[in-house]
């Protein structure tokens, strides 16, 4: 848990020290900061997350892959469960409302996703026949 944390915190300072870009793995993958608080213990919590940009290009999707991991995150059961949340996107912050989205919708996303970053595919290919990986929009609040 506490590497997991280091290697968040280090991303997080990546991502605020140059305006929301990061390299190494992530060059060239946009990146979005998600501020949510723990369900259970009321933890304020920030998730460096992969995003893709809607058609619209207001509202984003993020992608609760967790690596192929056999389980949800947490920042997944916070989110649905608070329905808000604020993110951080190049230099400005703003709140969101997040909606989940399922069936052809969040298929379509997925394989748009898994287009621009292949990970994604190989995320799904590892939670094959276990979980399907959630897709969530987070539409800015007027």
């Amino acid at each position: 848990m506490a590497d997991r944390r280091d290697w968040n915190a280090r991303i997080i300072d990546e991502f605020r020290a140059n305006a929301g870009v990061v390299g190494g793995p992530f060059d060239g993958v946009p990146l979005v900061l998600v501020h949510h608080v723990g369900r259970r213990t009321g933890t304020p919590r920030v998730a460096p997350l992969a995003y893709l940009p809607s058609d619209s290009g207001d509202a984003i999707y993020i992608f609760a892959s967790k690596g192929g991991a056999p389980t949800n995150p947490d920042w997944y059961g916070n989110l649905v469960a608070a329905g808000a949340a604020v993110v951080e996107r190049g230099t400005q912050s703003y709140p969101v409302t997040v909606v989940e989205v399922t069936g052809q919708g969040r298929d379509a996303v997925f394989a748009e996703q898994v287009r621009r970053v292949p990970t994604f595919g190989e995320y799904a290919e590892k939670t094959a026949g276990v979980r399907v990986i959630p897709v969530l929009r987070l539409d800015p609040v007027d």
